[in-house]
This record gives C-alpha cells, structure tokens and sequence, in this order.
C-alpha cells in the first residue's frame, strides 16, 4: 500500500500524516463497546504498520492510555502522542475536569506513567474553556511548566466557538483540535485564522461516522443527529458520489481542506483502519465536486458565520 501524505504540524515541525488514529475507539465497556486486549493490540500496531504516525488519545478515554503503553509503547519513535489534560484521572468520560495547577500536572503524569513514556508530544486543554479558566487557578502556567521540563513538547486546546479566537490570541497553543466536516462547517473560518496564526491542526468529527444510518441518537460536537441527516438530505449529497461510499466522501471532503494538517479517525476493526487508508490515498475530492458539494451545502446550512 501507498505511504500516505504528510503536511507539517503548524509550527511543530512534525509532518504528520494526513490521517491520524484516535484511540477512543478503544476505551472498551462500560463508555463504549467491549474491546479485549488482543483486539486492542492488534489495531493498535495495525495503525503503526500502516504508517499512521499521530494518535490522539486521553485520560477520559477509558482504558485507551493504559493499552497504548502495553501494547505500543515499544515502538515510540514512530508516533507523535498527543493527550488532554484537565480530565480528572480515574473519572472517565462525562466527568467534570478540573482546571488547577495541580490537576494539569496529575493529569499529564498519569499519562506518562500509563502509557509508559518520558514525554507527550501534545497535551491539550480538553475543554474550550475562557481565557479566565486558563489562568485564574493556574491551569495553564502548569502546562507552560510542563513543557519547560520536556514533559511536553507541544500545547494545545480542543477547541470550539466561541472561545477560539480568543485561544489564538494567547499566543500560546501550539496545536489546536477543532471539529470540522462536510455536514459542520461552522468553524471553516477560524480553522483558516488558527493554521494562518501557525499553530497545528488536528480535526475531529471529520468523517461523523460517514453515514446517515450510523447518525441515530448520536451528536457531534454540538450538531444532533437530526441536523446531520437533514442537511445530507437537502444538499442531495447522495447524487454527487459517483461510486464512493458516504465515509469516502466525507473523508475526502474534509482532507480537500489545505488548512488542516490531519484528521483524526477513529475505528477498533483493522477492516476498517484500513478502508480509511484506501479512501485517504485517493487524495482530495475533484475541484468541480468539491465546489459542487460546498454550493449544496451552503444552501443546506452546514456553514454559518464565523
């Protein structure tokens, strides 16, 4: 199989993959499906084999750092490992994070212990949190320090409107996670300023599972289901295919993006993994779909002002 392309991690100097491996998808029961340890194993070195060289993980997501470090850890030099930070250790998804001095620095340690490394590459806020939050209980100073020690190299944020613009402004944030696809366009804009600002970009929600079917009772980031299959269905998305799948598609759109840097895709079944690659090698979607599918989309409302 082809090596898949790479673009420079903003000003980390990284060349990342196009397509980077987010490993909730191994958090295994009770916050998603059961996964055992083969099974984990096996997709884990799956995505090293297959040249994915960024993964995305966090301390909210169950047993993902603990697998990382038994099962990859000796192959550390082949991955950029980012975390979260601000994510009580030990409380799991839906927890309240905390953001004190002392929790960023608990937190980053636990995953240093967990994943059994001497540094993160990126630690980043969890929360799109104020500008106030950063800095009145030491959230951030923390981060700064960690970073002058070389447990962390890079530091980041997860962002969301309408904080973003203000997270840019710090100055401070390396790398910036932000979610982005065809059906939730909202922050098209500010995904240009950020990557314009020189930091990183690493998009989520970018394939939202990639079919209307897998949208039942689900959000993403702050879009219903509903949302996302109406605007599929007003734009008449399915007529623009032309032979490729709706997770292709989707893929595709959101790599045509030059502002991105890597998308991050998630999956637990090598079968899939793999799929992801396929779909990633075909490169960007043509100029005359591309504007074809952004009229119909505009018109259906994925895209607000910004």
């Amino acid at each position: 199989m082809a090596e898949l392309p790479k673009r420079t991690l903003g000003g980390t100097g990284f060349e990342a993959t196009i397509l980077g491996y987010g490993a909730m998808e191994v958090r295994g029961a009770p916050a998603g499906p059961p996964i055992s340890d083969g099974e984990a194993e096996k997709v884990l070195n799956a995505v090293l084999d297959a040249g994915i060289n960024l993964i995305d993980t966090s301390i909210d997501y169950g047993r993902s750092e603990e697998l990382i470090g038994r099962y990859i850890a000796h192959r550390r030099s082949e991955y950029f490992l980012a975390s979260k930070c601000g994510c009580v250790p030990g409380a799991g998804m839906g927890a309240e994070h905390i953001h004190t001095a002392e929790n960023i620095r608990a937190g980053v340690e636990s995953s240093l212990r967990l994943m059994k490394t001497d540094y993160l590459d990126a630690v980043q806020f969890h929360r799109s949190i104020t500008r106030r939050e950063f800095e009145e209980l030491g959230a951030l100073d923390s981060a700064l320090k960690l970073k002058r020690e070389g447990k962390v190299r890079f530091i980041g944020v997860s962002g969301t409107l309408p904080n973003l613009d203000q997270q840019i402004g710090l100055g401070v944030f390396d790398v910036f996670q932000i979610p982005y696809s065809a059906l939730q366009r909202d922050h098209e804009n500010v995904i240009a300023r950020a990557s314009k600002a020189g930091a990183g970009i690493l998009i989520r929600g970018g394939v939202a599972r990639g079919a209307p079917s897998d949208w039942q009772s689900r959000s993403y980031y702050m879009v219903s289901s509903a949302t996302m299959r109406q605007r599929w269905e007003n734009a008449r998305l399915d007529d623009l295919l032309g032979g490729m799948d709706r997770m292709e598609f989707m893929l595709r759109f959101t790599l045509t993006n030059p502002d991105l840097d890597t998308t991050i895709v998630g999956t637990r079944d090598p079968a899939h993994l793999r799929q992801n690659i396929e779909a990633a090698l075909k490169g960007p979607l043509p100029e005359d779909l591309m504007r074809e599918a952004i009229r119909r989309l505009d018109q259906a409302g994925s895209r607000s002002e910004q």
